[in-house]
Parts: structure tokens; sequence; C-alpha cells
């Protein structure tokens, strides 16, 4: 078992934190506004994913670390977090799907609903700070 390595866990941080900026004005557009602008669309999609995989990183860091098996797939990684008390088992439940939102975005790119995407945002908007101090908490005191 090896440390948890708290300056790879904060860049991801770093990472998820910049993304949830930047999507945060998304937020409130309009689905009609956010079709027609296709930079919008990408930088979005492109956001999320990597927000997504930072915390799949995170999540698979800590479990490994701390003596356990990787986890079979990305929304196992947080229902493993979860078990272990990384995360609260609540937040895990509700971020696991994410998981499947990232494989959209990497494997089904051309057939995404962006009303999908934009649900996508306000949710993660939402969740993902709790989550950022959730991993801080436990850092803190591992």
């Amino acid at each position: 078992m090896s440390p948890v390595e708290e300056g790879i866990i904060r860049k991801k941080l770093a990472v998820i934190v910049d993304n949830l900026n930047a999507l945060d004005p998304i937020r409130d557009l309009k689905k009609d506004e956010y079709v027609k602008d296709i930079y919008k669309r990408k930088a979005t999609e492109r956001l999320l994913q990597e927000l997504i995989e930072a915390a799949i990183d995170i999540n698979t860091h800590i479990i490994v670390r701390t003596g356990n098996i990787v986890p079979d797939d990305y929304y196992e990684s947080f229902i493993k977090a979860g078990e272990l008390k990384i995360i609260s088992t609540e937040l895990a439940e509700k971020l696991a799907p994410s998981a499947g939102m990232r494989n959209r975005l990497v494997h089904e790119y051309d057939v995404l609903e962006h009303s999908l995407v934009l649900d996508a945002v306000k949710f993660t908007v939402d969740l993902y700070p709790r989550y950022i101090k959730e991993i801080e908490d436990y850092i803190s005191i591992h």
C-alpha cells in the first residue's frame, strides 16, 4: 500500500474547479442558443469530459493507494469511493451516473442529445463542488 499522493489529487481537483468555472455560464443557456453555437457545444462537451475523468482519476488513485483493487469501471469508481468513505455514499450514488455521460461524450459524440448535455452541465455545476469539498476533507485527514 502506497500513500495517497496529495499533489496528484490537488492537480486533478484544480482541473475540476477550472472546468466548473468555465461551465457555470453554460448552465443558464437556452437550448436553441446552445445548439446554434458549435464552439459552445464542443467546449462544453470537452469540459464535462475532462472534469468527470479527473474525478474518476482521483477516485481510482485513492482506492488503489489505500490497498484496494482497481474498480471494474468508471461508474464503480464512484460507488467504491462511497463504500470506502472517501466521499459520502449519497454523493457517490448521485455522481456515479456521470461516468455514463463521460462515455457518451467520448464514444457517442456524433449522436448526443443537446438537452442531455445541458442537463449534465446543471447537474455537474450543482454536485461537483460537494465532491471537491469531500475529497478535500478526506485528504486533510489522511
